[in-house]
């Protein structure tokens, strides 16, 4: 087989200038190059460029799949987003990495050895791009779950020394779909994703709420007025980039302030796992009951239209048998075993038999068909 690798580089603060193009043709002749993006696929070679590079000058996002399981995502945001202690509390290499260039934070989340050759399909790489790509504005506006499932992929690969989760965040239990997706593309145990959610989706809440609450009251008033003031002048997106932000850095703080205690240990989040992971199987096997009584219903009443007119079906059986190919003698079979079926729930099982040995006295020389039923155990 073939090897198989997905490139997708895309800009998002400004467009590429016609001399950065030219320069992205020199490193890839076969590339999808516009100004906006660089998409490449590769079954032979590698891409001749660091994509680490491609990032620190030309990109704001990145995808990278291949199919013996490797996956990447990475995206580039500016330096004042975020302060250095926030984005190492959540690093864990090499599941989630953080590097400080010149005037940016380069942000890799990596599936790391996964072995999983065939997740990754050819002509998949796209729909990741544009289901992951919202993390970054997510990110811009203060939102730090992704960082937190970043995280979680080592928890999910018990691959981590750390005893505690690194920051208690709200929302967890209420991801994004563009989270959901990044928790997807990296893997992360489902049931362990659940359980960190539930647990504090009700208590977060509260909490954050409350935490807002305090932020606001604290705001000096020339900030809020600066806030205000680009609503007014129509930077409101800008506004609350800032506003979320400013929250998101303010609840880091407290919380490295007020220490650990509000963070679950991973002994906890795997417990937490374990309960959601019974919850799931019992509502698994509550919908395969249902379903399950779906289908006996619908058999029966299948089976009761059946046994209006018995002697209908056994003349359809002999036509079909007397086609006398392969098609028809599995027809045959499975009408019979409805009449068996519809004759059973009526309690006249000794009837069906009385018929099917007639039937099998026309048709015992077919030998394909006495196979078949012999198989299915009506012989």
């Amino acid at each position: 087989m073939s090897e198989y690798q997905y490139y997708h580089f895309r800009a998002i603060d400004r467009s590429l200038t016609p001399k950065e193009m030219r320069h992205l043709r020199d490193i890839s002749s076969r590339a999808d190059i516009t100004p906006v993006s660089f998409v490449n696929e590769y079954n032979w070679g590698d891409l001749q460029a660091d994509p680490r590079d491609l990032m620190g000058d030309f990109f704001d996002v990145h995808v990278y799949l291949s199919n013996w399981g490797t996956a990447v995502f990475m995206l580039r945001l500016p330096k004042e987003v975020f302060d250095t202690q926030t984005l190492n509390s959540f690093s864990v290499e090499p599941y989630f990495e953080i590097e400080a260039l010149a005037d940016y934070w380069l942000l890799t989340w990596s599936l790391g050895e996964s072995g999983e050759d065939e997740r990754f399909e050819e002509h998949d790489g796209g729909s990741w791009m544009t289901r992951l790509a919202p993390l970054r504005e997510e990110l811009l506006r203060g939102d730090l779950r992704s960082l937190y499932i970043g995280w979680l992929r080592a928890v999910s690969e018990d691959d981590i020394e750390a005893e505690r989760e690194p920051m208690a965040l709200a929302g967890l239990g209420d991801l994004t779909a563009a989270q959901q997706a990044l928790a997807e593309f990296l893997a992360i145990d489902p049931d362990l994703l659940a359980g960190v959610g539930a647990s504090c989706r009700a208590k977060c809440g509260e909490e954050d709420a409350a935490a807002r609450d305090a932020w606001l009251d604290k705001l000096p008033p020339d900030e809020v007025r600066g806030y205000l003031h680009q609503m007014l002048t129509g930077q409101g997106a800008q506004a609350e980039r800032a506003l979320r932000r400013s929250f998101a850095d303010w609840r880091a703080k407290a919380t490295a302030e007020s220490g650990t205690a509000m963070c679950r240990t991973v002994e906890e989040l795997w417990q937490l796992a374990d309960q959601a992971q019974k919850v799931r199987l019992a509502r698994e096997a509550s919908a395969r009951k249902k379903a399950e009584a779906a289908e006996r219903k619908r058999r029966e009443v299948w089976l009761t239209k059946l046994a209006e007119n018995f002697s209908k079906s056994w003349r359809i059986a002999g036509k079909e048998a007397a086609r006398g190919c392969a098609g028809a003698y599995d027809s045959v079979c499975l009408l019979l075993v409805d009449l068996r079926d519809a004759y059973n729930l009526q309690g006249n099982l000794d009837i069906f038999q009385s018929e099917f040995e007639k039937f099998m006295a026309e048709h015992t020389r077919r030998k394909a068909l006495v196979t078949r039923l012999e198989k299915i155990g009506l012989r």
